[in-house]
Parts: structure tokens; sequence; C-alpha cells
């Protein structure tokens, strides 16, 4: 079942392990991308019954697949979904479990080509050796507290106890994390590490369930408990068989055992009881426990390095290929493989010992529902025969079951959940029953949280039921580029220089005592600009600078706009240039066909300007740096780059062109002949007559005041000297002007006296005597 879910919705959905223990396979979609977490089998299932619900999602769309370990029910149907599906993505398991899982499903190929399945059709097979060879060399390692970034999907692999090499894995797309543990536990055993609390929380917890609420004995009652009930049974004259996964919780409990018959050698009939382990795989796979030892604990490691030999070759413990070289005369231990007693040597040891009353059947694992492990622990009269099962064999021997699966219990569960802080848990990996009783535990635990921003929400959706999640995360710019060293730059300058400490603690000391004074000299806040790059693709978002665009977003490309203003105007260029010329002083003559400026002399083969066509073009001017004014008879054209500066800039030269035509000095400019006379060198406009009408001039410049600082400009006049003055208030800035002298009386800011005073030169200029 799959539903729509919108770009800020996560989705989860179980193809495998949705309230059932067994073919564990998780699909995460969130932002475009597609995570599955393992691709297992069902122990209590034969061939393609035995696969996760891989119908009912679309393989294609998976960008990458982690396996969390190397047990069959989270990694055996891998083969499969690489060779026989549209599987297109990349897979991903740490360096262990890739090194013990070629072994393990090597047997588990030829197993079930043995077992029931070679009645069916050769079809029927999930893969061939061949399958698994191929799929083998596409797979890719990650070493543990590495992270991987693939297409934007970053992923980080932590221990997780269980077995070597199990990793949970910490996911992280477009800001969301999702923690999935996979198989965990928090135990400390005799080779491994407990599971890790990875540093950074998690929005979403995938959590394994499989013992629900219940709660283990203290290890030490356990492996007493263990080591007892064998010792009784072989002391009787009775055989033990142990089921167990030929890898992972064996290598345990023959550390176990181990240590136990070298410290009651004599009481053991002069260690005259032997122990098996009927698993040539198993012996295969020493080379790579002794291989990764450093993901071991210190006692394991401390134990290669003082005396330099391997604790798993064992002196009490013999390798069994097979049954038919195994004498069975009087008592023994046998550890053999499947742990689930469905087929291989511990069903035949099962149905060959089970009508001895002396004997007894340990189960030490988590035992799934509809296997013969499970079935055995009700102690039934009979069981089936594997080979015919019309034929019932009678059940007389005595049955135990001693947990030692490295899974957490409901105690070790809660506070992993509490210190991972994760607002949403999605329970995967137990049956029904005890999932169901772990949900609701974890709710009441949790209850206080209710309808607070915290509050925990808890899942345990079945096989193929969507869980879609709204998550709305923060988006994070990261800074590169020289705006990290403006920053930083700030910074310094902002913050007081601390006392360099010693150690942490005096520094937390000093700290504790300062704190008020630190808040008050927080750093403020640091101004910058750049460019905000978006990757959609990686969710990555980086602010730049414009300089720095090049070098760090290589695949971009920078435009440079260009702006083109056309004015309408009857006047003649002379005029133009005059204008500008009091406005901006430094102005470039490029073009003068005309010789209008005095600037440039005629040049008949002079090139016109790249940025204009020459028709018409009798005069160009360059203005504060590539600001273009391009004249003809009858229009005047601006350009510029279009940015802040250039802007504001060409926005002040339009407005004086469309007032040049209107403006007094050019209406007496243009209405009387003149002659005119200009430096050589800066092309200065020379006044040519005096103007006596005074009060004309003041009336002009008093107007020019008005139009640049409107309502907040006054104008009065003092009766006593019959001098005409002005005032001048923005906001907590004042000045008085003498318009009959032009000059500034008053001014309590030197910005705006300077303005004025600017203002007042133009102002001189404009009205000046012309012809």
């Amino acid at each position: 079942m799959t539903s729509q879910v919108s770009n800020t919705s996560f989705k989860f959905i179980a193809l495998g392990a949705g309230n059932e223990v067994g073919r564990s396979c998780h699909i995460l979609h969130y932002k475009g991308k597609t995570i599955m977490l393992d691709a297992g089998v069902h122990p209590a299932y034969q061939g393609m019954a035995s696969l996760p619900f891989y119908d009912d999602y679309d393989l294609s769309t998976v960008d990458i697949l982690l396996i969390s370990h190397f047990h069959l029910d989270h990694a055996a149907s891998l083969p499969y979904v690489m060779q026989r599906t549209n599987f297109k993505g990349r897979v991903f398991m740490t360096h262990p479990t890739k090194a013990i899982y070629r072994w393990l499903l090597r047997d588990f190929v030829r197993v079930t080509s043995i077992g029931e399945n070679s009645i069916l059709d050769k079809d029927e097979n999930l893969y061939t050796d061949e399958d698994l060879v191929e799929s083998f060399d596409k797979i890719e390692t990650i070493d543990f507290h590495s992270t991987v970034d693939v297409n934007g999907i970053k992923f980080t692999a932590f221990h997780a106890g269980h077995v070597l090499g199990a990793a949970m894995f910490q996911i992280e797309i477009a800001g969301l994390k999702v923690l999935f543990t996979g198989d965990y536990s928090r135990e400390l055993d005799r080779h491994l590490n407990s599971a890790e609390v990875p540093p950074s929380s998690s929005d979403i917890l995938i959590v394994e369930s499989t013992f629900g609420t219940a709660t283990h004995e203290p290890r030490l009652n356990r492996e007493k408990k263990l080591t007892q009930v064998i010792h009784s049974t072989v002391a009787k004259g009775g055989r033990v068989l142990m089921p167990v996964f030929a890898l992972g919780r064996a290598q345990e409990l023959m550390l176990i055992l181990e240590e136990y018959w070298s410290q009651h050698a004599e009481e053991l009939a002069g260690n005259q009881v032997p122990i098996y382990y009927a698993s040539d795989l198993a012996r295969k796979c020493m080379n790579v426990f002794q291989t990764y030892v450093n993901m071991m604990n210190d006692d394991i490691r401390k134990k290669f390095r003082d005396s330099q030999t391997n604790p798993f070759i064992f002196k009490h413990i013999s390798y069994l290929k097979n049954l038919d070289e195994f004498q069975d005369f009087g008592p023994s231990v046998m550890l053999a493989s499947p742990g689930m007693l469905q087929s291989g040597i511990s069903r035949d040891l099962l149905e060959k010992w089970c009508p001895e009353e002396k004997n007894l059947v340990l189960v030490t694992g988590y035992s799934v529902e509809g296997t013969m492990a499970k079935y055995i622990m009700l102690e039934p009269d009979t069981i089936p025969s594997v080979n015919n099962p019309d034929v019932t064999i009678p059940r007389r021997c005595q049955v135990e079951e001693i947990s030692f699966a490295a899974h957490v219990d409901f105690q070790e569960n809660l506070e992993f959940i509490e210190k991972i802080n994760a607002t949403n848990i999605i329970l995967v990996h137990g049956e029904s029953n005890p999932m169901g009783r772990l949900k609701s535990a974890l709710l009441s635990n949790f209850s206080s949280l209710k309808g607070t921003p915290e509050e925990v929400h808890v899942y345990n959706p079945r096989n193929s039921i969507d869980v879609i999640l709204e998550y709305k995360g923060k988006k994070i710019a990261r800074a590169i580029g020289n705006i990290v060293d403006e920053i930083q730059k700030e910074n310094i300058e902002n913050i007081p220089l601390e006392t360099p400490f010693e150690d942490g603690d005096k520094k937390e000391e000093v700290e504790n005592k300062e704190e008020s004074e630190s808040r008050s000299e927080k750093p403020e806040d640091v101004i910058v600009s750049g460019i905000l790059v978006s990757d959609d693709k990686n969710f990555d978002l980086n602010l730049v600078a414009l300089s720095d665009l090049r070098e760090h977003h290589t695949e971009l490309s920078s435009t440079l706009l260009k702006e083109k203003q056309m004015i309408a105007i009857n006047c003649k260029p002379e005029l133009i240039y005059w204008h500008i010329r009091q406005m901006y002083g430094d102005v470039a003559v490029l073009e003068d066909i005309d010789n209008v400026t005095m600037q440039l002399k005629q040049d008949r083969d002079r090139k016109p300007s790249d940025s204009m066509d020459d028709g018409g073009v009798k005069l160009v001017l360059q203005i504060i740096g590539d600001i273009k004014i391009f004249v003809t008879d009858s229009m005047v054209t601006v350009e510029w780059t279009q940015d802040l500066i250039g802007d504001t800039v060409a926005d002040s030269i339009i407005a004086i062109l469309m007032s040049v035509d209107s403006a007094p000095a050019s209406v007496k400019m243009s209405s009387k002949s003149c002659s005119h006379e200009h430096n050589n060198e800066d092309g200065h406009l020379e006044q040519l007559e005096s103007e006596n009408n005074k009060s004309w001039k003041v009336k002009q410049v008093v107007e020019l005041f008005r139009e640049q600082f409107g309502q907040s400009f006054e104008l009065a006049l003092d009766n006593k000297t019959e001098a005409i003055k002005g005032k001048i208030t923005m906001g907590k800035n004042n000045a008085e002007i003498n318009f009959s002298d032009m000059k500034v009386l008053e001014c309590n800011s030197k910005p705006l006296k300077g303005r004025i005073e600017s203002i007042l030169g133009i102002g001189a200029d404009l009205v000046a005597t012309l012809c």
C-alpha cells in the first residue's frame, strides 16, 4: 500500500519485520530520496515465501541499500534484490559484515539447494552461486564513524553490539536525521562492546522490539544457570543440543563453555566429555574474527596482545564439518546450526536425540514464530520428521530456554530511546503482542510530554502499511570563502579576548563565575552580504560572495545585466554636457563628433563607441565607472551595468536629463547668443556675465532646496538684517542657512552640512551669469 506524500513528508514502509521477526526490510522516502534498510529472509518459510514483500514497492527508485549485519534474516535476500529485481542503487555494509556475509550466504545457497527446495524446480531457488559472486563485487564497505554522502543522502555507521560488524545507521537527508538500530545489544559480553549512542540526536528512531517489555536476567546468573544445566545433563550421561546461528552468539557461548571446561576438568570425567561445534562455516570465519579483533572489547584485545594467541582457537571444542565425522558415544555437548531447527545438522540431531529423557535441548537464542525452535519450547509429545512430515518422532528429552540473544530487553531499550531523544519512534522486528506492549509502555513513559512540542509518537506498522510524518526542518546556510574571513574579522574585533586556560575544569569554573558578565559582552550581530546558492540535489545551502562564486561553484555562471534608458530631448549637446558637468564634475568624453566640449580633437578615423551603433551619435560621455551617455540630435541614451551604485547614479542622470529643457539656466543659456571660453584641462564653462538681479538668484536656490529637502525645509526672513534664511530639520539634525550670502550659519551634523554646502555650490553655478 502506498500513498502520495508532500515535499515535506517522510514516509516509512516495512516490507518485512513489521509485527514479525524475520525478513527485515524497510523503505525510507524523503525529499525525493529513497533508502532501503536490510534485505533478509524469514526463517519460518522457504523459497519465494521467505522474501520481504518486494512486489509492493518499485525497487528501481531505491538510491542506497544499507545492511545492518550478516544474519540471514537481515541479509540473505540481498543477492536476489541485486540480481533478480530492477534494483539499481548502491549497497553498503561494514567490512566484517561483508567478509562474513560471503561465506554465510554461500552456505545458505548450498543448504537451500539440498533442503526442501530440492524437490522444487531449480528456478524456485532464490538465487545461485553465480548471483552471489556477481552481487558481492558490487557491495561497498563503510568504516564505523565515517560519514558517506551519496547525492545528498548522508549516513554514518555506529557499533550496534549484537554480532561482529553489526551497525546502526544514522541517516540525514535535508536536515532530517533518522537512526536505524537494526538488531542491537547494550550488554557488554565476552567479545563485543555494547551498542553506541550516536553523539547527535535524531528526529526519527527506527528501533527493534524483539523482546517487547521483557527483561533479561543478570548475565552472570544466566551463565551460571547455563553451565549448571549442561554439567548436570552430561553427568547423567546425556547429550546436550544447543541450536545456534552459525556466527554470532555461537562464539559467545563457546567462550563461556571453554572457560568452564578449563576450570572443571576433573569434574567432567577428566575432560572426557567433548564439546563439538558442527559448522565448517564457523571454522572458516574464525580468520575474519581474528582480522577484526580491534572491533571487539578490551578483554579480547588484551588476550590477543598479551598472550599472542587467538582466543577463538579452543582447546576443549572441536569443529565438525558434518555428522559423518561424529562418533556418538557417551555424553557430549553439540552446538549446531541452524538456530531455528528448521533443517540441517541441528534438526537431524534433534530427531535423533529427542526420544531419550536424559538428553537436553537448550535454546539460547530468540525463536521466531512458526519455527521448530519455537514449537519445541512448548514441549510437545511428538515432532514431525523434516524429511517425511507424515512421520512423527516422540519427544521425551528435556527442553530449556536460557536466552543469550544479543537483543536489548525493555529496560535497555527504554534507556537508549531516552538518550536518542527522538519525537517519532517506529517499532520493527518484533512479534505483534510484544511490540504492542512495548508501544503502550513507551507512550506511558512519555505521557508527561503529551500536548507539548516534545510529545513522543510511537508507531508499530504492519508490513506494507505506510507511516507518513510531516517534517519541516530549518534551512542552515554554510558561509564559505571571503565571507568567512569577514565574519571572523568582525568577531575578533567585537569579542573581548579571553584568558587562556590550562584545563577544562578551570575554564568551566571561571565561565560560571563570570556568566552575567559574558552575557553583557556578547558580540553584536555581523551583517554580511552574498549570494545564497542552493543545491537541491544534495540539499546544500551556501552563502558565498559574488567574487568567490566561480571558485566555489564552478557549475554556475554569472551574467552582467546591462540597463539602457532612452529619453527624447530637444536641446543642444552643449547644454546636456554643461548640466552633467555641473552635477558630476569628473566626466570623460569618449566621443565628440562636433567638438562641442573642446575635449577631443576631430578624428575622422576614430572608431565609434562599442556600446552603441554609430548612427547619429554626436557625443558619448562616461561617468563614475561604466555609466555612458550617448547623445544624438533628438535622443539621449543612458547605458549602465546593473548594480546598487550604478542604478542610483543612472536614476540621477535621467532626472537631470528630463529637466534640462525647463531649467532656468537652460532657458537663459539657450535664449541668447553667447561665446564660449573653455579651460584646456578641466573643461569648466566660464561665467560670461554677472547677474544683477540678486533676488531672482536667491529664489532659484531656495527652489532647489525645496526640491531636495521637501517638508524638512522652511524659509524665513530676518526682519533685522533683511537676510533671507532657511532652516532644515531632519530628526535630531538641524541646520540654518543664510541665502543672502550663501553660507551655512549653524549645523549640528557634519554629513548634513556637507550636503547643504554641496547644494549651495550647485545652486551658485546654476544661477551664474549666462549668455
